[in-house]
């Protein structure tokens, strides 16, 4: 393997940003599909407002999804134990998830099969629930991650999981989720304001705002809660990144407040939870000044901010385990070989350049506003 012009600790490393990086991704770009669908039956009162909100989002959210597929696809390469932990022990609510996210292109479809108000009304509140249930069940499970899973190993490395799905909705957890949904809202809201006049767009800036303002007290709410409350992880052994990947070698301590440890070893990081909350409080002033995509991106660095907040108060931990906390995957001892990831490495500088670019295409054609006569004179129209 001379060949490989990293070694094996920068190549996990490396791995751990690009996650980031679709998490991120994922955030951003579906993040606005989901938003749009939970105030879908909030902003939208007759059944014309309904079908510019559907169509703001209709010719895109398909491809937004693909940032979910990447991310699955990556941690399901670069970490497999991590995948084979989380997938398994989170399965009723990736099931949920799954559930949840069906109903949306069904909805999309149906709603305008028939010329019914009760049809109509029921496939739009299957598209709230599309879009609700999944950025309040995404929160919840990283409320689990810093929580804690509980898992562990046997001597044969095989994972064994031992919660239940009811013991995911801890307060924690549930306060986790209402961050992501309210930060999904208002960046949901931001896109309609950028796509849509009137009566909608004024709507969708109130109640964006409203849920901007809800995300950031939540936001510091949860971070208070886990500087003074919530048992961080440390590793207490010495890491070595270049040794084979094996989630038992190595002792893991569990304390009250660990998991600030991080952001006063690197004040730098310390920047993330500020944009988080400075990101929230100016899209919600931006979205009362209807000022749409300046919100976008003021909501869309929140929600990255947000996630970068956990990746540095949790690093080097992918999944940190309650039961069996030496058993916790690191990204030092959960990834795949330094030959599977340099592959992928390779694969990614190819491919993720063409899905932005082919992305960035898309929007381009895709601009411009929403309204009834677009929608009516567009055959394909939702």
């Amino acid at each position: 393997m001379d060949f490989i012009p990293f070694d094996y600790a920068t190549l996990r490393l490396v791995w751990w940003l690009l996650l980031g990086v679709l998490l991120i991704g994922f955030a951003v770009m579906d993040g606005f599909d989901l938003g749009v669908g939970t105030l879908l039956p909030f902003v939208a009162r007759t059944d014309a407002e309904r079908r510019i909100v559907v169509n703001t989002i209709g010719p895109v959210w398909e491809g937004n999804q693909v940032w979910l597929i990447l991310g699955g696809g990556a941690i399901f390469a670069a970490f497999p134990p991590l995948y084979a932990v989380s997938f398994s022990g989170f399965y009723l609510a990736m099931f949920l998830i799954l559930f949840a996210l069906i109903l949306r292109p069904v909805g999309f479809k149906f709603r305008g099969k028939v010329e019914n108000t009760r049809w109509k009304q029921t496939w739009d509140w299957a598209l709230f629930v599309g879009g609700a249930v999944p950025a309040l069940v995404f929160g919840v499970a990283v409320g689990n991650v810093l929580l804690g899973v509980p898992f562990h190993f046997t001597p044969e490395l095989r994972p064994v999981y031992t919660g239940g799905f009811f013991a995911l909705l801890t307060p924690f957890a549930l306060l986790a989720g209402l961050v992501s949904l309210s930060l999904l809202v208002s960046h949901g809201a931001a896109m309609l304001v950028i796509k849509t006049r009137g009566p909608i767009a004024d709507r969708a800036a109130r109640y964006g705002s409203l849920a901007a303002l809800a995300g950031a007290v939540l936001f510091v709410v949860a971070g208070v809660w886990i500087a003074t409350g919530i048992q961080g992880f440390r590793v207490d052994s010495l890491i070595d990144g270049a040794q084979a990947s094996n989630p038992l070698f190595k002792t893991v301590s569990r304390e009250p407040g660990l998991w600030m440890a991080n952001y006063s070893a690197r004040p730098w990081t310390m920047l993330a939870p500020v944009l988080g909350v400075a990101g929230a409080l100016a899209a919600a002033t931006l979205l009362r000044m209807r000022r749409g995509m300046a919100a976008f991106v003021a909501s869309a660095t929140s929600l990255a901010a947000v996630i970068l907040t956990v990746g540095f108060a949790i690093f080097p931990f992918l999944l940190p385990s309650s039961t069996m906390p030496d058993a916790g995957l690191t990204l030092w001892d959960a990834s795949s070989s330094p030959m599977t990831l340099w592959i992928m490495l390779l694969a990614t500088a190819v491919f993720l350049p063409l899905v932005l670019a082919y992305t960035s295409w898309v929007y381009r054609v895709m601009r411009g506003e929403v309204d009834d006569a677009s929608v009516n004179d567009t055959p394909n129209a939702y």
